[in-house]
């Protein structure tokens, strides 16, 4: 848990200290419910594996389903009402922020899989929703609020609700999300070239 702390540290800006993230968050408390829970599950103590993980939620805010995979370093911001179901697969140094979803769309089959999967290195912002057995690629970024529910290739960046694409990323992003000028929409790029137009027309008009 050292190493978490420590990326906690490194990651977020109002974190000065190791001891505010040992007091003080509950992205950094519900892993460890989780990895209780997690390895009761791997032994078929699977009951007492779901008690665990409820009472992790119940004090964090912070739902993991005890059979999701979940790599090194994962730094939830914030916390409240993140939901990380069963067959979710996350990579290492994972972002998440409050509100984040990675859930199913409903309709699969009770064993399949279900769930996203989240390469290392990415980051989801605030309100996401990222559904169904998609892959979020290495070094992706996921807009604040963005729905996703198709593959996102490495280090690309998709906001909107429905996502789009907007544009592949060569930048790290900041320490505490997205940085401005990716989260610029094609939907508002479209808005504005369809302003220029009609104002065009207007000074056009005889």
């Amino acid at each position: 848990m050292r190493n978490v702390i420590q990326s906690i540290c490194d990651r977020d800006p109002a974190a000065p200290h190791w001891m505010d993230v040992v007091l003080s968050y509950p992205g950094f408390h519900v892993l460890g419910f989780y990895r209780l829970a997690h390895f009761l599950w791997r032994h078929d103590w699977r009951v007492l594996a779901r008690f665990i993980s409820h009472v992790g939620r119940m004090l964090t805010g912070i739902e993991i389903h005890p059979a999701a995979m979940i790599g090194k370093k994962l730094f939830i911001d914030h916390g409240m009402g993140v939901v990380i179901g069963e067959t979710a697969v996350i990579g290492d140094n994972v972002l998440l922020y409050q509100n984040v979803t990675l859930g199913g769309k409903g309709g699969e089959g009770k064993h399949s899989k279900r769930h996203p999967t989240l390469g290392n290195h990415v980051i989801v912002g605030a309100g996401a929703q990222v559904l169904g057995n998609i892959k979020i690629g290495t070094g992706a970024k996921i807009g604040a609020n963005a729905v996703v529910t198709f593959d996102v290739p490495d280090h690309a960046v998709a906001v909107g609700n429905p996502a789009r694409i907007l544009a592949d990323s060569d930048s790290k992003g900041g320490a505490y999300g997205l940085p401005d000028n990716e989260c610029y929409d094609v939907v508002q790029r479209e808005i504005d070239a369809l302003r220029a137009e009609i104002e065009k027309l207007k000074r056009n008009k005889p």
